[in-house]
């Protein structure tokens, strides 16, 4: 719609928000004065923006029936082929439904974007289609992606294929849940608190969230742009190690990416670990709501790597238990003004903006936001209250203290080359009724980040592997390292993962 000279009344209830007092005359020659940038306005307008590419030919896809989704893990399905070679030639991908796949429907979990249908392939779905891979269809996921459980997407719970009473894990759940139940080797998710690893720790799968900056965002609808990332889901180390060779390194659409350092993720997979130092957490066990025997799988998991050469201590990180508090501090006023102020797209950052997604979400913002998940709710009321009353005090108090955070890890592995614990303290929870209490609700759906959050604010990759189960329930051993260094995870996961099937002949 063409843009439009403000009328003096319109420019008066822009003032009283704001607490100025400005007469009619006043109001009059701003108006005129606002002439000159309404006509660049009007040039925007006329200006062709670039857009992301889309090469390769596809069909719309589907919305599979209830027999064909029995986990509800699937939002769409499609087969859009890609390159006729490449590393992931013959393999199969789901995208977490945040990310944007040309011509095929986008939700994001939630009402507010029913309908959209993106026009641009994001960056990673580019490399993996270069790369030969087959876009298998959107994974569902949590409403707007804010939740670390499953039963906050707008299509219905994520059920988790070991026990589906229990949740998928969030927000990726769709992700997690298409790759434990075979559907597909590998899948796409995002994390700002831990929505690549929860899901994948209790569906029983591989997720490596990467280095903050190593894996382009451009094309996704983000949550916070300081803990945003995207990365590799798999049935096996080798399968994240694929995809992540692929999806990683620079990306002139994502400023984060300008110090991306890419390895020979998959040469890692036969490196070994002979002289490996792992740390066990101290802080990263015996919270009030950690699973003893949760905490007994993952210290002998942890053991377990000494056969293979490593050496196993104890360290102490005591800030790790701050980390809940500092990222709160961050992504409760982050989302609030990039996801759900901004639009889904926020602004001031020098990247790309999809404006048919930013158009469409501000069009559910003003018509469906009662439609929003109780998460959503809760993050844009107290995400603004803290604005309004606190002047941004708490997210900038944060964001200086983030420095801190990631000190103290470096400091720790300076001593040693990874960190160990478990990626949540307890095995999935059970899927709550629909019906429940709210504060049933939004607590099962954000109550398992302690663990993992913290990371998302220090930007260190860390990456959960299967070592157990509990009631036929998965459990997960997350192993964390330094910046850029998810080579030696991926070997660390892959001598994990040999020790595993030499124990089960």
């Amino acid at each position: 719609m063409p843009v439009r000279l403000p009328s003096v009344e319109q420019l008066a209830g822009i003032a009283r928000s704001f607490g100025l007092s400005l007469s009619g005359d006043d109001l009059a020659s701003f108006r005129d004065l606002m002439r000159g940038p309404i006509a660049s306005c009007a040039r925007l307008d006329a200006l062709v923006e670039p857009k992301l590419p889309v090469k390769y030919a596809r069909a719309p896809g589907y919305r599979p029936s209830a027999e064909e989704n029995p986990y509800n893990a699937w939002y769409w399905k499609t087969d859009i082929p890609g390159a006729a070679s490449g590393l992931l030639a013959g393999k199969k991908v789901a995208i977490k439904d945040n990310i944007c796949v040309a011509g095929v429907p986008m939700m994001n979990g939630s009402q507010l974007l029913e309908g959209y249908v993106p026009e641009i392939d994001a960056t990673v779905v580019s490399r993996i289609l270069d790369a030969g891979g087959t876009i298998a269809g959107k994974a569902a996921c949590e409403d707007l992606c804010f939740s670390g459980a499953s039963h906050t997407c707008a299509t219905g719970p994520i059920r988790n294929p070991h026990n589906v009473k229990h949740s998928a894990g969030g927000s990726s759940g769709g992700s997690a849940a298409a790759v434990a139940a075979g559907d597909v080797p590998m899948a796409l998710g995002g994390d700002q608190g831990g929505s690549i690893r929860t899901p994948s720790s209790w569906c029983g799968i591989y997720g490596l969230k990467p280095t903050w900056g190593l894996v382009p965002t451009t094309g996704s609808m983000p949550i916070s742009y300081s803990v945003d990332h995207c990365g590799p889901m798999g049935a096996s180390t080798e399968d994240v190690a694929r995809l992540l060779a692929v999806i990683a390194g620079h990306d002139g659409h994502d400023p984060r990416t300008q110090l991306a350092r890419t390895d020979d993720y998959m040469g890692a997979l036969g490196q070994g670990i002979a002289g490996l130092r792992v740390g066990v957490l101290k802080q990263g066990f015996g919270h009030p709501e950690s699973d003893p025997e949760v905490d007994r799988m993952v210290r002998a998991a942890i053991d377990s790597l000494a056969g293979a050469g490593a050496t196993i201590c104890e360290v102490s990180v005591p800030m790790h238990y701050d980390g809940p508090h500092i990222w709160s501090g961050i992504i409760l006023e982050g989302a609030a003004e990039m996801m759900l102020k901004g639009y889904g797209v926020g602004n001031n950052v020098a990247a790309y903006y999809p404006l048919s997604m930013q158009e469409a979400f501000a069009r559910g913002m003003a018509s469906r936001i009662n439609d929003a998940s109780e998460t959503v709710k809760l993050v844009l009321l107290l995400g603004e209250y803290l604005h309004r009353h606190y002047h941004n005090r708490y997210h900038s108090k944060a964001q200086n203290l983030r420095v801190l955070l990631r000190d103290a890890y470096a400091q720790a592995l300076g001593d040693v080359d990874i960190l160990a614990m478990p990626t949540i303290p307890f095995t999935a929870t059970l899927i709550p009724d629909a019906d429940c209490p709210r504060d049933t609700y939004v607590d099962r759906a954000l109550n398992m980040q302690a663990n993992t959050c913290p990371f998302d604010v220090s930007g260190n990759p860390a990456f959960t592997l299967p070592c157990g189960r509990k009631h036929g329930l998965p459990v997960g051993l997350m192993l964390v390292g330094r910046h850029f260094e998810e080579s030696r995870l991926i070997a660390a996961a892959a001598a994990f993962e040999a020790i595993g099937r030499r124990g089960e002949r």
